[in-house]
């Protein structure tokens, strides 16, 4: 019985999310007020008004530290989207490039390059889905079936742990007490097995959209995602997953362009101003993260640390505050200073609904920790199961994510129960976290509310029920893919301790 108390906090929030008629902040704020009665009148440990303050107080310093990495990148992807000569929405492609004789080979080359290259480098400035919005206005030329428009847009989906500028990974790092570095380099084994899942889908997509090709043109399309993910991997250890991917898909992006593409002096020379903001802002901080004594002297100056287990804030270090002064500095120079509050406002409101929850559910996993619950929880769950508990995983958070779209809940409410579990069996705890927020990010590629943004992106309502008949055997491919590693994790401990 008094599993199923404390229970109810996760409950509430999975009962608000099916019936439909509340969004993910509503969820939140329920599941946190069911937590906080809960926590002070039924925890495990004795759990007083005093420690309850320092909980909640835990988790709005972490929600403070990650907020804005959310806006701070949503208002530079608006800015430096923008025409440079006017207050207009830059175009996605040089309307020569559109009125080319394209091949099916060209035309799979561009659809390659816009699932896993452009989609991506999009989805990790801004998340929210842009990533699917870049894809469709690339591929809309084609006039490609709806159903396969949509799964192309979804495609842009595949390396969600550093979407949105890695937000979702620092707060699951923040939960599970370990560097995001750390985590994000752990996540990259799961993301680049699902690979094989996603690459599968692309091909048979492909094909049906008309645009076959050769092994050999598969091949080719396999070393460029080793290539990328190598790069993600580099760039993630020495820059941390903040922007790491703008480092590695940035070049990769151009190398691109300029062989499949083979634009024009003038076609070159546009492309080029419309990337200079991303150009300066990666150089910028990737100097900041090389240079041991600009490194040094950055992170320390004005650094604020609350808790000395979380994440510091030090303001001239931290990426959010470049991706503003990013921002504020485009704007400057393009003499549209005047446009500031605009963007701004629109940046809150397409943001303000992922900010809230990030403080809500980081207040709440904070509370269950402190009080004991998520401890109770893993040994509870340990004595029953043993090693193989990490085997529910994936299809605990994968589920959670699925409906949510988001892993961030799953993470909140589950993370802190996988590490405890995995220090009560001996389990690497960076392998364990991995595949808790590897499985809640990466399956929420499945979630209706992403299928509803892809359909509304390709003119594809009514087509949903069809693309979920053929994405169904590369969900049962990824949740196996998933439930493999959980046991390899189990078998073995996982690489480090």
């Amino acid at each position: 019985m008094m599993y199923l108390l404390w229970s109810l906090p996760a409950v509430v929030v999975l009962v608000t999310i099916l019936s439909g008629r509340a969004n993910i902040t509503v969820a939140a704020v329920l599941g946190l007020l069911t937590t906080l009665p809960v926590a002070l009148l039924a925890g495990p440990t004795p759990f007083a008004v005093g420690q309850l303050s320092e909980a909640l107080l835990r988790g709005l310093w972490i929600g403070a530290v990650i907020a804005p990495y959310i806006l701070g990148g949503l208002l530079f992807w608006q800015v430096a989207a923008r025409d440079p000569t006017g207050y207009t929405a830059a175009p996605a492609a040089d309307n020569e490039l559109d009125e080319r004789s394209w091949t099916p080979l060209a035309r799979r080359r561009l659809v390659f390059f816009a699932c896993f290259l452009v989609g991506p480098f999009a989805e990790s400035v801004t998340g929210f889905g842009v990533g699917m919005l870049g894809t469709v206005i690339l591929l809309r030329r084609f006039d490609f079936a709806a159903r396969h428009l949509m799964i192309f847009a979804l495609l842009s989906q595949t390396v969600i742990p550093w979407g949105a500028m890695s937000s979702g990974t620092l707060l699951a790092a923040a939960y599970a007490r370990i560097p995001a570095v750390q985590l994000a380099v752990y996540s990259a084994v799961p993301v680049a097995l699902l690979m094989l899942v996603w690459l599968a889908l692309f091909w048979q997509t492909a094909r049906r959209a008309g645009i076959g090709a050769p092994w050999s043109e598969c091949l080719r399309e396999v070393a460029w995602i080793a290539v990328s993910l190598v790069a993600l991997v580099l760039t993630t250890w020495h820059l941390g997953p903040e922007t790491a991917l703008l480092a590695a898909f940035g070049p990769l992006i151009v190398v691109r362009l300029l062989l499949d593409l083979r634009p024009n002096r003038r076609q070159a020379r546009a492309a080029a101003r419309k990337v200079l903001p991303y150009v300066l802002l990666i150089s910028g901080l990737a100097l900041s993260r090389l240079v041991p004594d600009l490194r040094g002297a950055l992170s320390t100056v004005g650094q604020v640390t609350l808790f000395h287990d979380l994440p510091a804030w030090s303001p001239l270090f931290h990426a959010g505050s470049w991706l503003i002064a990013g921002a504020l500095l485009t704007l400057l120079l393009r003499r549209q200073t005047g446009n500031l509050a605009r963007e701004a406002r629109t940046a809150w409101h397409t943001g303000q609904h992922a900010v809230l929850t990030l403080f809500l559910f980081a207040m709440m996993a904070e509370v269950l920790t402190a009080s004991g619950i998520s401890g109770a929880f893993a040994a509870a769950t340990f004595a029953s199961l043993g090693e193989n508990a990490i085997l529910v995983t994936p299809l605990l958070s994968g589920g959670f994510a699925v409906l949510a779209n988001s892993g961030n809940p799953a993470n909140s409410l589950f993370m802190p129960s996988q590490v405890a579990l995995a220090l009560q069996a001996g389990l690497s705890i960076p392998a364990v976290a991995a595949l808790q927020h590897a499985s809640g990010m990466c399956l929420g590629f499945f979630s209706p509310v992403r299928m509803s943004i892809a359909a509304s992106l390709a003119n594809g309502f009514g087509e949903e029920r069809r693309v979920y008949g053929q994405l169904l055997p590369f969900a049962v491919a990824a949740v196996a893919l998933l439930m493999g590693m959980a046991w390899w994790v189990a078998a073995t401990g996982g690489t480090t301790r």
